[in-house]
């Protein structure tokens, strides 16, 4: 018996080592980039700092993920029960987990349900929390977040979309990346269908919502916020390494003061209708339309 309580406290101590050496560190790989690796799809991955990234996109991230991110310390439990009195009235399962959540079984986990990866992932959401900060916690997330097919982080899932990096995105461009994040084998950013085209809309105008009352302030305490950036014009055509999807080369943007004037929005950020098959999403890739019509506000459920 004290054995095993030696050893249960042995490996408490060592995932609280790991959890500290990435807090410096940026993680080298994760159980899901092996994954794609071994499956011969590959892993495409370019690591950009937080203050590089186009701060949309955190936004972005924030309205579409997990609006109380600066609030909870790693648990929302309101949408934990809400997802759970759901799933026991049967039909498709869905989730309640934060962008911590989704951030420590990314890095130190595997992808699939199951209460003992559940008991760890809340483990290392604890460790991350008091560990990294939300600051760290969101440049790590939006760094090893599958954002498609071999695809991993919103730099390289912009280079693959758009043809440019993160470090100045468009409303349009930040929201269609997530909403590419709780699917990103079955969704595809360039002219997105379906749920994926409404869901992007939506989020695109809870960019706003979040900038105006700052629910991504803690993202960025006591740093100098990022200015916001000119989209660069696209480099062209990008195949990755493993896949066979190139690419198509997008029109130039419009001008962010033309982007910046969306609808206001909502004190609260609305729920959105349940999520639809995938298969009503996928489209053939085409040019993207940089300029959408503004859809009714959606919020899916995170997925476990």
């Amino acid at each position: 018996m004290l054995g095993l309580v030696k050893l249960i406290v042995g490996l408490l101590i060592l995932s609280a080592l790991w959890v500290l050496l990435y807090r410096f560190v940026n993680p080298p790989i994760t159980a899901t980039m092996m994954a794609d690796v071994m499956a011969g799809r590959g892993a495409e991955r370019e690591w950009m700092g937080l203050d590089e990234i186009d701060r949309d996109m955190v936004r972005a991230a924030v309205g579409g993920e997990d609006s109380k991110y600066c609030a909870h310390s790693g648990f929302d439990w309101d949408a934990i029960t809400d997802a759970a009195r759901r799933n026991a009235s049967g039909g498709r399962i869905r989730g309640g987990s934060t962008i911590s959540q989704q951030t420590a079984k990314n890095v130190f986990l595997w992808q699939g349900g199951g209460y003992v990866r559940k008991g760890m992932e809340a483990w290392f959401t604890f460790l991350i929390e008091q560990l990294w900060g939300k600051r760290r916690i969101m440049e790590v997330y939006l760094n090893v977040a599958e954002t498609g097919i071999g695809t991993y982080g919103v730099n390289a899932g912009s280079h693959r979309y758009f043809g440019h990096d993160a470090s100045a995105m468009t409303r349009t461009e930040a929201a269609r990346m997530a909403a590419v994040l709780p699917l990103p084998k079955g969704r595809d950013a360039i002219a997105p269908r379906g749920f994926t085209r409404r869901y992007g809309n939506s989020i695109a105008g809870r960019i706003g919502t979040v900038a105006r009352d700052g629910l991504d302030n803690c993202v960025y305490a006591g740093t100098a916020a990022p200015r916001d950036r000119t989209p660069p014009p696209s480099k062209g055509p990008v195949t990755l390494p493993g896949s066979d999807v190139e690419t198509s080369t997008p029109p130039p943007p419009p001008p962010r003061e033309v982007i910046d004037q969306l609808p206001a929005a909502s004190e609260t950020l609305p729920e959105a209708p349940p999520e639809e098959p995938v298969g009503d999403e996928l489209a053939p890739a085409e040019q993207p339309s940089q300029a959408e019509p503004a859809a009714e506000p959606e919020q899916p459920d995170n997925g476990l």
